[in-house]
């Protein structure tokens, strides 16, 4: 049974990202439609698989990580920068395919105020 799975990584403090907003789009051409919103727990991950069994099928999708809101819960912003205010990363997407739909896709992400990263984890 295929399913999609996440986390998040604060690689400036060295620990698990708690509380991000991730919302999850399903991409046809031009067109995005939410399918799902979950929110990181004290391991930085979701409660459970964002998708899985009949519901992952194959094609485009797209993960919306609300890094902002998370940097500035946790002071990591410079110059006082409150809501509102434009950041470097606020929210950052990450688009991928999902060709089998019976595999076990991970896409994690690992931020820091200026930077991230990601790959196809297991």
């Amino acid at each position: 049974m295929g399913k999609l799975t996440t986390h998040v990584l604060d690689t400036a403090r060295g620990k698990p990202a708690v509380g991000v907003v991730i919302w999850l789009y399903r991409v046809t051409g031009n067109s995005h439609k939410k399918i799902a919103e979950v929110v990181t727990n004290s391991d930085g991950r979701t409660a459970g698989p964002m998708l899985e069994g009949a519901a992952l099928t194959a094609g485009q999708y797209e993960l919306l990580f609300h890094a902002g809101d998370y940097l500035r819960a946790t002071g990591q912003v410079s110059g006082g920068q409150a809501a509102g205010e434009v950041l470097f990363l606020d929210q950052i997407p990450i688009r991928f395919g999902i060709p089998d739909a019976s595999a076990h896709y991970h896409v994690p992400l690992l931020i820091s105020p200026f930077a991230y990263s990601t790959y196809r984890g297991s």
